[in-house]
């Protein structure tokens, strides 16, 4: 008996976050739904505030390879060979600019959530999903989507019509006098600044604002916590700035708690 086809995004299990060797991570490019491009800015970013939000990871699949057992004779620097000595063994999901951003840095490891069960289906539904949300792209580059999109997640195409929609409405936006058009920020990313769309007001009833404000927490949380795992890893005045808007939260927790009853 065949499954039905997915209609929506799964829900994922979070994986711990943690960091990880940049050597254990295999450059692999199949969840990459388009190039980087210039991450520069980015790597700025991260080098200046360190690297905010983790990247998805899951294991790599396929056969295990082993380093070469030394001979009987073999001299110690014979023991590991550079082709043979290392497998990698993560596989990024999401966060490919966050990668290279880091690599043009040449630093080490990587703040990542890792996924250890993560099957094919539900690392396409996490990818095309953080990926059509959260990034900015130009409606050129979501048609030549399509049909990727169509092979590997068909229950996303009608996200890929609402960021097509996104994407078309500021495009067509009028500039003002003397103002030329500029182009899309490269990446959305909590890694580093990037302008952020314009927004439709959108009239939303009691129980969605409330459900929509329950995953924002969530979802803040989810960062707070890699960021409080990563704590002293972070530059001092991206610290501050965390402090202070947790600050924030802190104060508004009892008014919040209050009204509740």
């Amino acid at each position: 008996m065949e499954s039905e086809p997915r209609s929506t995004a799964p829900t994922h299990a979070t994986g711990a976050v943690e960091f990880v060797s940049i050597d254990d991570i295999a450059d692999d490019a199949t969840f990459r739904l388009r190039d980087p491009g210039d991450v520069s800015q980015l790597a700025a970013s991260i080098a200046r505030l360190g690297q905010l939000a983790p990247v998805e990871l899951r294991p790599v699949t396929g056969p295990e390879t082993r380093p070469a057992e030394p001979g009987p004779a073999a001299e110690p620097e014979d023991v590991f060979r550079p082709e043979t000595a290392h497998t990698p063994r993560w596989q990024v999901v999401s966060g490919f600019r966050r990668m290279a951003a880091l690599r043009m840095l040449h630093r080490d490891r990587v703040l990542a959530r890792l996924h250890a069960g993560l099957s094919d289906e539900d690392a396409w539904a996490l990818c095309v999903s953080k990926a059509l949300l959260s990034e900015p792209w130009l409606p050129s580059e979501l048609e030549a989507l399509r049909s990727r999109i169509r092979e590997v997640a068909p229950w996303a195409e009608e996200l890929l019509d609402e960021a097509l929609a996104r994407a078309s409405e500021e495009a067509a936006a009028p500039l003002g006098p003397g103002e030329e058009p500029e182009p899309p920020a490269e990446g959305a990313s909590a890694d580093g600044p990037v302008a952020e769309p314009e927004t439709e007001t959108v009239e939303l009833t009691p129980e969605e604002l409330a459900l929509h404000l329950a995953v924002r927490i969530f979802e803040l949380n989810q960062e707070l916590a890699a960021g409080w795992e990563a704590w002293a890893e972070l530059p001092e005045e991206g610290r501050r700035q965390i402090v202070e808007q947790a600050r924030y939260l802190a104060e508004l927790f009892p008014l919040m708690e209050r009204e509740t009853g």
